[in-house]
């Protein structure tokens, strides 16, 4: 315990361990707001990507309204739309 307390006494040993302590703990960018703001940016990235295969999914589906006949059984299969002399059955399996 001297031995560290001799290293203590030297002015440079002990400026670096006060920098390093304000550095990691004391500072507005300190250790833990960089883990933070890290996990925010991986959870934005995968957000992202997200929202790329939705738009790309959505952007196929309006390729394929262009044609009159596939707009028709689009509307019919997602929207439920239906004729107005014939009834539409929902079956759902689980």
């Amino acid at each position: 315990m001297i031995k560290y307390l001799k290293h203590l006494r030297n002015k440079y040993v002990l400026t670096i361990v006060i920098f390093s302590i304000y550095m990691l703990f004391l500072d507005d960018v300190d250790i833990f707001t960089i883990a933070r703001q890290e996990i925010k940016l991986n959870k934005l990235q995968d957000e992202k990507e997200e929202l790329k295969e939705k738009y790309l999914k959505t952007k196929a589906t309006l390729d394929q309204l262009d044609n009159m006949e596939s707009l028709e059984r689009y509307a019919r299969e997602e929207k439920m739309f239906k004729k107005d002399d014939e009834d539409i059955f929902v079956i759902v399996t689980k």
